[in-house]
């Protein structure tokens, strides 16, 4: 029988059969013998699938695992905190922007199999519940609201700082670890007793700022609640703009800016399905950075791949609670790609409702029969796309009290109404306030050294 040569990355030479040079093919896909294969044939080819993935790994990445591992072992938390903070973002950005990196199986030998304990989601969310309750940062917040007794509140172990301050940011660290497992509710819900305002105590460490309003902005936009994400993403870019000059030496300027054009990219998702008035600036910047897909994305089905690209590079870094099933092909899945499926499920549902719109707009009244006809639609249809938009016309947005409340409210400045087979329209129209154009504009111009003379 024939036999095939593969070279591993020492230069040594294994002869392998046909069926292992098929797993290796085909990247672990291969299920046909499995059952016929005893344990250490199993354990041989998973580790000639190890050796073929390690390969494919670039050698920036293998080195700082082996330098990643090595201080580990060593204990050295200074060392540590610039890999986390500064070499681990630029390989992500490099090598992993749209994948996740390998997994720890597959990068067992550049270790020396060391198995390294690696904590669970529930693990992570045990100490961070443990810290709030330790801290009794929620009765100081309490207090510090609505008014009371500050020491009794805080308790033997709240009183001192470092404890205060683990139990705050376990707050945030939670809103993070809550949307990364995809319960939008239950993060927002962490925030029941900070107020998102320069105050904050999170608000003065620039990077946790930035951060708490992505992750507040994306919640919110995947609970549907569109016009609170557009607000909490102007917001904070608004911020970063203004303060951007300031961050140019810190090692964190590189993650912020990244973190921001990931905002911009949600942004411009909330404004196709959502369409809202914005800052002008940040009406210019989004336009310069993602107009095109903006576009695209208001012209139906073709829109989908748009929204699906943005939606891909800015969602966080999913993870899932449970291990994959390795058994059942059909649900190894990416995470990220999961709640991708979910969100598009949701866009494919107004995918028409741009395109309405436009129609809507240029009439006062209109019959339904005329509109399908643009539209190349049956009426029938057309009267669910029509209750499609009317439902997603109002939306519940926050006025005062947690972030998890608020009002329903219209969300478009389109109104409609049916009766029989007729559409009856009404626009109400935002005066533009020329006012502040003419002052932004002459501020800029005296900051160009420019003067008028009236």
């Amino acid at each position: 029988m024939a036999m095939a040569t593969y070279h591993d990355q020492d230069g040594f030479e294994d002869e392998l059969d046909p069926a292992e040079m098929d797993i290796i093919a085909n990247n672990g896909a291969y299920t046909g013998v499995d059952e016929e294969l005893d344990d250490e044939s199993q354990l041989q080819m998973q580790l000639l699938l190890q050796q073929q993935y390690t390969q494919e790994i670039p050698d920036a990445v293998k080195n700082f695992i082996m330098y990643f591992h090595r201080t580990i072992l060593e204990s050295n938390v200074y060392e540590l905190h610039g890999v986390y903070e500064n070499s681990f973002n630029r390989l992500t950005e490099k090598f992993y922007s749209k994948t996740t990196w390998p997994e720890a199986d597959f990068i067992a030998p550049l270790v020396n199999d060391d198995n390294v304990q690696v904590w669970s989601c529930y693990s992570v969310l045990n100490v961070l519940y443990s810290l709030i309750t330790k801290s009794k940062i929620t009765e100081q917040l309490l207090v510090t609201k609505h008014g009371g007794d500050m020491i009794e509140a805080a308790g033997e172990y709240g009183s001192r700082p470092l404890y205060k301050m683990l139990g705050y940011f376990s707050i945030i660290g939670l809103l993070r670890v809550h949307c990364l497992l995809g319960d939008y509710t239950l993060a927002l819900k962490m925030m029941d007793n900070i107020e998102l305002n320069k105050k904050a105590l999170f608000a003065r460490v620039t990077a946790c700022h930035v951060t708490t309003y992505y992750y507040v902005g994306f919640s919110y936009m995947m609970m549907r609640r569109y016009a609170d994400a557009i607000k909490a993403f102007s917001h904070i870019l608004v911020f970063i703009a203004r303060t951007k000059m300031y961050h140019t030496r810190s090692y964190q300027f590189d993650q912020i800016n990244k973190k921001g054009d990931q905002m911009y990219a949600l942004l411009t998702i909330c404004i196709a399905l959502c369409p809202t008035r914005l800052d002008e600036n940040i009406h210019t910047h989004m336009r310069e950075k993602y107009g095109e897909h903006l576009s695209k994305m208001q012209r139906g089905e073709e829109g989908l791949q748009m929204f699906e690209e943005l939606f891909l590079y800015a969602c966080p870094k999913f993870i899932s609670p449970i291990g994959p099933n390795f058994e059942d092909s059909n649900a190894l899945i990416e995470p990220h790609h999961h709640h991708a499926k979910i969100f598009l499920a949701e866009v494919r549902n107004q995918i028409l409702i741009p395109t309405l719109r436009s129609y809507l707009k240029l009439y006062t009244t209109m019959g339904i029969d005329k509109l399908a006809a643009f539209l190349e639609i049956h009426p029938d249809e057309l009267r669910t796309q029509l209750l499609i938009v009317k439902q997603k016309s109002r939306q519940q947005k926050w006025v005062n009290g947690t972030l998890l409340e608020g009002k329903y409210v219209a969300a478009s400045d389109l109104d409609f109404c049916l009766k029989q087979d007729m559409i009856h329209i009404a626009e109400s129209k935002v005066g533009r306030r020329y006012g502040d154009w003419f002052l932004r504009n002459i501020n800029k111009l005296q900051g160009d050294g420019w003067s008028v003379n009236i």
